[in-house]
């Protein structure tokens, strides 16, 4: 199984050329980019990921069930590696979001791409628990496991909530590789010692999703370490002076992955 890992746009400075020359010239295989409320330029994207040679994941968020063809049918038109959805909106009822996610994965098929939707605060999978319910209903369901923010809703590591995470972690299709703690969807720097047990407790999940995809017979597991920019990344009070340099923590954690999945 091929790894790949991407670097998210979010957070990033200068020009688009710029970026895309940048997250070529550190060794990643691909960019993600958010499409939603974006102005990109489809064909600039696609250009720059060419002359770059980068893959791309498109990402974007979907609140409401008219909303799902239109948008996935123009992220398709980047012939994205995959497609990462933050969908529906945390205060959905079960049938309401059911008949979302039904909507979603009917969407997916027509357009041919592999659609994950994330576990997000805020959005339809926003706790184990919840995200529990609706993978038993949907074993076609695939999600992208952004884990930080679970354990920032669960206020705490959540190895209570093992079994549900275990089938989470059989229906991931793509990881955000960032590192949450109780109070918060972001450690400032997962390096730090301080931050040794939460790193410890999200690297036991993304290996078990890598051996669960290797196991299915996957080809090619993706990695995005998704760390964003103030608010974030903490900043100083008064001041807003970041308290680590974003670069530098992103890669940090993609030569990380590099170790431990190549």
């Amino acid at each position: 199984m091929k790894l790949e890992i991407y670097r998210a746009l979010w957070g990033m400075e200068g020009s688009l050329e710029s970026q895309f020359e940048r997250i070529a010239a550190a060794g990643y295989d691909g960019a993600e980019a958010w499409l939603s409320g974006s102005d990109f330029d489809h064909n600039q994207i696609l250009r720059l990921a060419e002359q770059n040679h980068l893959r791309l994941i498109v990402a974007g968020a979907i609140a409401s069930i008219t909303e799902i063809q239109p948008t996935l049918q123009a992220f398709a038109e980047y012939n994205p590696v995959k497609i990462n959805i933050q969908s529906g909106v945390d205060s959905m009822t079960f049938d309401e979001g059911k008949r979302f996610v039904e909507a979603m994965l009917k969407a997916e098929n027509q357009i041919g791409f592999t659609v994950m939707q994330e576990t997000h605060r805020g959005k339809l999978l926003y706790a184990p628990w919840v995200a529990v319910a609706y993978l038993r209903e949907f074993p076609e369901l695939h999600i992208t496991a952004d884990y930080s923010h679970w354990v920032n809703v669960c206020e705490r590591l959540p190895i209570d909530q093992a079994e549900s995470i275990a089938l989470a972690n059989s229906r991931v299709r793509h990881i955000h590789g960032r590192v949450g703690y109780e109070e918060g969807p972001q450690v400032p720097d997962p390096s730090a010692p301080e931050y040794a047990n939460q790193l410890a407790w999200h690297e036991t999940q993304w290996k078990a999703i890598h051996d669960a995809q290797e196991a299915s017979g996957e080809t090619v597991f993706t990695f995005t370490p998704e760390y964003g920019p103030p608010s974030y990344l903490h900043t100083l009070p008064h001041t807003n002076v970041p308290v680590a340099n974003l670069w530098d923590v992103c890669l940090w954690a993609a030569k990380r992955a590099r170790t431990q999945f190549a």
